[in-house]
């Protein structure tokens, strides 16, 4: 018995340390921390029966929950919802195109999904796979989408195409006085920023979106078609680990070069159980686990028990509310918005210093 339990809890401390080591250097880390959360309960498992047998075992899982203890705070929260909602509102959608598709109209579902990010009345909106049609009234998103003067300021960042592409974009209520792409690729992912004057202060919000997990889901819906696909599967999300993470260590070097206090959000395509979450952690917080309620699962998919759209910030502010979208289901993404607020003024950063 000694043996299996310390088998597991040398496994435990592997898994709960392979967030921190990137998949640049060990490129199969990175699939470790998909084992955490049955480790975790396992581990907790362990506790329960250990406690009523009286046995010095207990010891062993009480050490690796002590050190696995941080993976319970970004799986579950319950945070009380705040009675003031003022301050800055910012919502975080991947909109799945619109649901559009060149020469197919889907009509009703395209108008529904294209209306609700109209009518979602945050002072700023940060999409991905935002999918813009110069050539069709009806689904010419950036017109839509301001509103005719609400939204008058905003940037997006598309392909080659000018009449029709996808890509990402933020509209926002604040002029913006500066704007810029942190890093691109070919595949409608990456990153772009703008700069916002607020009143008197100015700060910078990133709209991402990191490298596919690529899974096959429709693939994974039941025994027979995970035996068929898991070596597909694997490699994909190897692959789409090793990306990310090379897109993060972009990422983390220009938000550290920033003048002005960042938030960051998109669909970053990883679970917080990962390298990518832990890393940006480590320069910044998340709002989801300053002020967000349960699980805050954002896949519209078959994979349903996915967290992988997130929205990190500067420690000078403070998350009053947080919310998960789960009634729109126009896209494989739930929405996601946060209220924040902070102390005026902002100081502008110094690259020697950090708040």
């Amino acid at each position: 018995m000694r043996a299996i339990v310390l088998i597991f809890f040398f496994i435990s401390l592997i898994l709960f340390l392979s967030v921190h080591i990137s998949p640049l250097v060990l490129s199969y880390t990175g699939l470790l921390p998909l084992l955490i959360p049955p480790f975790l309960v396992f581990n907790v498992l362990l506790c329960i029966l250990f406690l009523f047998g009286r046995t010095r075992l207990i010891i062993y899982p009480i050490i690796a929950l002590a050190v696995g203890w941080g993976f319970f705070s970004v799986t579950f929260q319950w945070n009380e919802r705040s009675a003031d909602v003022s301050g800055v509102t910012l919502l975080s959608f991947n909109t799945m195109n619109f649901n559009q598709n060149w020469g197919n109209d889907e009509g009703e579902k395209v108008s529904n999904s294209i209306e609700w990010a109209k009518s979602n009345p945050s002072d700023i909106k940060c999409f991905q796979e935002f999918q813009q049609d110069y050539t069709t009234a009806s689904r010419n998103a950036v017109k839509i989408i301001s509103q005719e003067g609400s939204y008058n300021n905003y940037y997006h960042s598309f392909g080659n195409n000018r009449k029709k592409s996808i890509g990402l974009a933020i509209f926002s209520k604040f002029p913006i006085i500066n704007e810029g792409i942190a890093f691109d690729n070919q595949n409608h992912n990456g990153s772009i920023f703008v700069d916002l004057k607020i009143n008197k202060d100015t700060i910078r919000v990133y709209n991402i979106h990191l490298e596919s997990m690529s899974i096959p889901a429709s693939k994974l819906s039941d025994p027979k078609g995970i035996k068929m696909h898991y070596r597909e599967t694997i490699k994909k999300l190897k692959s789409g680990i090793v990306l990310r993470a090379k897109q993060v260590k972009i990422l983390k070097e220009h938000i550290e070069n920033s003048p002005y206090p960042v938030i960051l959000a998109g669909d970053f395509n990883d679970v917080p159980y990962s390298y990518t979450y832990f890393s940006l952690k480590t320069i910044l917080k998340n709002s989801f686990e300053e002020a967000g309620r349960g699980f805050g699962f954002t896949y519209n998919k078959v994979l349903f028990f996915l967290r992988i759209d997130h929205i990190f910030h500067d420690e000078v502010f403070e998350v009053k509310n947080f919310k998960t979208h789960s009634e729109v289901d126009y896209s494989d993404h739930y929405p996601i918005s946060t209220v924040i607020t902070w102390q005026s003024p902002l100081k502008v950063k110094s690259f020697d210093e950090k708040y």
